[in-house]
């Protein structure tokens, strides 16, 4: 079953990473500002200790290193945006409420290392990251109104 706090993989990563002597740089690395090759565990929970060891195989001299915890703030943000968003619903404001259970706990963790021009990457993250997402979306889509493009493709 799912961790619903990534902290504890977050560590197990630091000192994985740290005994194969490598260095992390703590940064995020964003998918539409560079090519990146995204990893595929096959469902494998080790699969990131895969990663860091190939990345040492390969030379990397080090790994790229992030990871997000939900903060109280940030909640407090969302949800007043969607409660100010002209078209939210109820059940968007339950599931941001819902959140509250997770502030302080890491939901997202990225690994990465540059390789001939491109970074690859390995990602995980919990259910609940997936949910915050989802509602920070929807709360940036013009009000709350998602754009569905392809009724746009229709009109033409």
């Amino acid at each position: 079953m799912p961790s619903d706090d990534l902290t504890g993989l977050k560590d197990d990563m630091v000192a994985f990473i740290e005994g194969h002597g490598m260095r992390r740089f703590h940064g995020f690395v964003n998918y539409e500002e560079v090519q990146c090759i995204s990893w595929d565990s096959d469902d494998d929970s080790d699969g990131w200790k895969k990663f860091v060891e190939l990345a040492k195989d390969s030379g990397a001299p080090f790994l790229t290193m992030h990871d997000w915890v939900l903060q109280r703030d940030e909640l407090d943000d969302l949800m007043k945006r969607l409660s100010n968003a002209q078209f939210t619903n109820d059940e968007d404001l339950e599931d941001a409420r819902w959140l509250r259970a997770y502030i302080g706990k890491t939901g997202f963790v990225q690994l990465g290392w540059p390789y001939q021009g491109s970074v690859m990457l390995y990602e995980t993250n919990t259910q609940w990251y997936d949910r915050y997402q989802r509602l920070l979306e929807l709360s940036e889509d013009f009000g709350g109104i998602p754009i569905d493009e392809s009724d746009q493709d229709d009109e033409h």
